[in-house]
């Protein structure tokens, strides 16, 4: 069996798992998974530019763009414009986006104890340092490749 059987196919299907299930959950509370990684940045630094969210939530420009409209819409966030640099925005949670994270929060912790259930923590570690790899090698082979 080749690695893209073993391990690309298995990567790609847990991870279209997963999204599917967290995204069923969050639906009850009208957001999805990508506005709530957004959301969950600004929480934890708030009053960033966008290219800075951009980066800290690994999305372009336009992508992100789009993100914040509709968190814009929803009153969760504000883009204001930045004191330093007239041409950009900073973007920071509204009291109503720190209302939702305090809700949406648990209900995920639980969701990732369902999703761990039967796996020990020292299985988890190992996970995550073999992920953290594999994403290490992805970066530099991007960067010998440019």
């Amino acid at each position: 069996m080749s690695y893209d059987e073993s391990i690309g196919q298995l990567t790609n299907q847990t991870n279209k798992l997963i999204m599917r299930y967290l995204n069923s959950k969050l639906e009850l509370h009208d957001i999805t998974l990508e506005q709530w990684i957004v959301l969950l940045k600004l929480s934890q630094k708030d009053k960033i530019t966008q290219k800075q969210l951009a980066v800290n939530v690994d999305k372009d420009q336009p992508t992100l763009a789009r993100i914040l409209d509709i968190l814009e819409r929803k009153k969760l966030v504000e883009r204001k414009p930045n004191e330093k640099d007239r041409r950009a925005f900073c973007v920071q949670i509204t009291e109503k986006g720190i209302n939702l994270k305090k809700q949406v929060t648990p209900l995920l912790e639980n969701m990732f104890e369902t999703i761990v259930a039967g796996i020990s923590d020292e299985e988890i570690e190992i996970y995550k340092r073999v992920l953290l790899k594999i994403n290490g090698n992805i970066t530099i082979q991007e960067k010998v490749e440019k």
